[in-house]
């Protein structure tokens, strides 16, 4: 059954005549009356009586003719939802956020829903292996996130922005004069750490391991805001991406001396997966404002 069908059946419901009906639907006669003859045949009832030139409803077609109304109806209020959907009058997008990218995020949210106001936007902050897991589940609709390696196929990668990773801590700290620290001296200080599971960790671990050190490592915590504020009691240290403190107060952060300490940040969605079009604006707000700040 097609939707063309049903609206030639109620046009020819409407005026009783095969002939008329044809022609206000701009079509053939015998095309009307074909579409028609396949209809009933695919519901195994007549619609209409043939009376010489005359037609008129049978039982079955003025039942069918209420179900075909609202089946008409429900079709047009779908294609002016798809409609609204592409002109961004409705929709939602739901976005996967690590703790370091929400400074770059919030200029972009807020423009964003001033100029699309009838659009939902949901923001999920989390580690980043939670967050790839959501998007692999169709739970996101994309992920902003640091990232060094591009490795897995399924993914889109955008990148947006480079930032430093800094020895983090009290603003109280006689550290605070030196302009560069190695990771020999870090290893050598009490630290607090993101938990395992935040990309921060995976990518301090690795430096660490890599130039044969064994950091002092004192507390592990899942909670980025509860791990600044250990920090800012100067007893404890850490190691995060500028832009994770770059608007924190009572933090002071030092550049880590040495190569391969930049970490990427991008927008990272499933390949191969229809892209909404309120989900393309976002991510060309977010690289406009990357471009503007670059």
């Amino acid at each position: 059954m097609e939707l063309r069908q049903i609206r030639y059946f109620l046009k020819a419901k409407e005026l009783l005549n095969f002939t008329e009906a044809a022609n206000s639907l701009f079509i053939s006669q015998s095309t009307l009356s074909q579409q028609i003859k396949q209809l009933e045949i695919e519901l195994d009832v007549l619609l209409f009586n043939r009376i010489g030139k005359r037609i008129a409803l049978t039982e079955a077609g003025e039942m069918f003719a209420e179900h075909a109304v609202q089946s008409l109806n429900k079709a047009n209020d779908g294609f002016l939802a798809m409609k609204d959907l592409n002109n961004l009058k409705t929709g939602k997008i739901i976005i996967g956020v690590t703790y370091g990218i929400r400074s770059f995020l919030t200029p972009a949210l807020i423009e964003f829903s001033k100029k699309y106001p009838d659009i939902q936007v949901q923001v999920i902050f989390g580690i980043s292996d939670e967050l790839f897991e959501k998007l692999n589940q169709l739970e996101l609709d994309f992920v902003l996130s640091f990232r060094e390696s591009m490795d897995e196929e399924h993914f889109n990668y955008t990148y947006l922005f480079s930032s430093p990773m800094t020895f983090v801590t009290s603003d109280k700290s006689l550290i605070e004069g030196k302009e560069t620290i190695t990771l020999e001296e870090i290893a050598k200080m009490p630290l607090a750490l993101p938990a395992k599971g935040f990309s921060t960790t995976k990518f301090i671990n690795k430096i660490f391991t890599t130039s044969k050190l064994s950091p002092k490592i004192s507390i592990e915590i899942n909670d980025i805001q509860i791990l600044l504020d250990i920090v800012k009691t100067g007893n404890w240290h850490t190691v995060l991406a500028q832009t994770t403190v770059s608007d924190v107060k009572e933090l002071h952060a030092v550049p880590i001396a040495g190569e391969s300490m930049t970490r990427s940040a991008m927008i990272i969605s499933l390949k191969d997966v229809y892209e909404k079009k309120a989900v393309k604006v976002f991510c060309d707000i977010l690289q406009k404002i990357n471009s503007k700040e670059s």
